[in-house]
């Protein structure tokens, strides 16, 4: 009787160990899924918006947005964020992913 609960806590750990390791897997994959939607969305803005005024005009606002961890808002950082979902409805960004994208214009 001992061999056969030896077997069978050996059967169970094995599949435990199957199945964290696949959950851990997938966590990872909708982790780096997630990080790259977000550098594709802001690669998008930063190219598409390169030559436009009102984001340009915008890059002091957001510089302060960004240092200010979104506590300081300011009107041209306003301007081109509604300017940018205006041209680009599908964009699914937060105001801190615009505001870092115009950053790097």
């Amino acid at each position: 009787m001992s061999r056969l609960r030896l077997l069978s806590a050996a059967a169970l750990l094995a599949v435990a160990a199957n199945s964290h390791a696949t959950s851990f897997i997938v966590t990872t994959d909708t982790i780096v899924d997630g990080l790259k939607a977000s550098s594709d969305a802001t690669s998008d803005v930063s190219s598409s918006f390169r030559d436009d005024k009102i984001v340009r005009a915008a890059r002091d606002d957001a510089a302060s947005f960004v240092a200010s961890e979104g506590a300081i808002r300011g009107v041209k950082l306003e301007s081109a964020l509604d300017h940018i979902r205006q041209q680009t409805p599908q964009l699914n960004a937060t105001d801190a992913q615009l505001a870092q994208a115009i950053l790097t214009i």
